[in-house]
């Protein structure tokens, strides 16, 4: 039971890592299938935009796909553009684009897991480079039977005698992939370290503080989106007596829609106030309002 516990505890510190983690363990197995499965090489002037399209297209799919699945992204996106809503300020857009900077870059996880995962298995590359024009001229420059040199390299994914009599071009190909996909890795851990490093010597808290205020905002919103149902669901069956049993309905408060405004703003923490959240900073705010309301009357 205490080795469960452990495990337990584990998985909930370092969930963040885990889900990346999977999501990218997730990518590499679908990468493997549809390179294994799916994947045909056709062998001809189509190979360019066919290997490019294995390479980039499903990336693109999953970026898209992440964006549609992120509710940071759409919390901070909905209602912005509304026409009753006044113009948005130079330095509102500032910190609206500070927010989604690290939200998209969440997103592009699996879009960079598979086009690593691509390059470093080499069949899309191979594909796509045997099909370019840059690269035929490269391989065939010194070769008397230009047109005859071309035809045959863009059949080297699907010949293996071919290939290898071809062996160096075929070998090259591959290296080049690889190669790059291994640039690809050590470009984006350079880039995630070096943006971490800047976000935490920038953070307005220190370590201990921040590692509270992650977990104060991990239970706010587990917290606000149960109460959220549970409010929800109340009204709801309100409502749907009165209107079956034709009875009046009860007093019930629900937050007004410039109650909803004040907590859907962008946050941006301040040493001097210490609020963690816009619903903590609403919550004071207005406790403060009402005590002051009181002692005035």
């Amino acid at each position: 039971m205490d080795m469960l516990h452990k495990v337990v505890d584990f998985c909930i510190q370092h969930q963040t890592i885990l889900g990346y983690s999977t999501v990218s363990l997730l990518t590499a197995a679908s990468e493997y299938l549809f390179s294994s499965v799916v994947f045909k090489c056709p062998c001809n002037s189509w190979n360019m935009v066919y290997g490019s399209s294995f390479l980039f297209a499903p990336a693109f799919v999953l970026l898209l796909l992440g964006c549609m699945v992120n509710a940071k992204i759409w919390r901070l996106l909905t209602g912005k553009c509304s026409p009753e809503k006044q113009c948005i300020s130079c330095g509102t857009c500032a910190r609206y684009c500070q927010l989604l900077v690290p939200m998209a870059a969440k997103t592009l996880v699996a879009p960079l897991t598979w086009i690593v995962v691509a390059l470093l298995g080499a069949n899309f590359y191979e594909c796509a480079a045997s099909g370019s024009r840059r690269i035929q001229r490269f391989f065939c420059k010194d070769n008397v039977t230009d047109f005859s040199c071309r035809k045959n390299l863009s059949r080297i994914p699907c010949d293996e005698e071919l290939s290898a009599k071809l062996s160096s071009e075929w070998l090259s190909l591959q290296a080049q992939s690889q190669v790059i996909g291994w640039f690809l890795i050590a470009i984006i851990m350079t880039v995630a370290l070096i943006s971490t490093c800047a976000s935490r010597c920038c953070s307005p808290v220190s370590y201990l503080q921040f590692m509270f205020w992650k977990s104060y905002t991990e239970k706010e919103d587990e917290l606000f989106e149960m109460k959220t149902k549970e409010h929800a669901t109340k009204l709801a069956e309100r409502n749907t007596n009165c209107f079956f049993e034709a009875i009046d309905p009860a007093p019930f408060h629900t937050p007004s829609n410039e109650d909803w405004q004040k907590i859907s703003l962008v946050y941006t923490f301040n040493s001097d106030e210490q609020y963690y959240s816009r619903i903590h900073k609403y919550v004071d705010t207005n406790r403060v309002n009402s005590t002051k309301l009181r002692e005035d009357e």
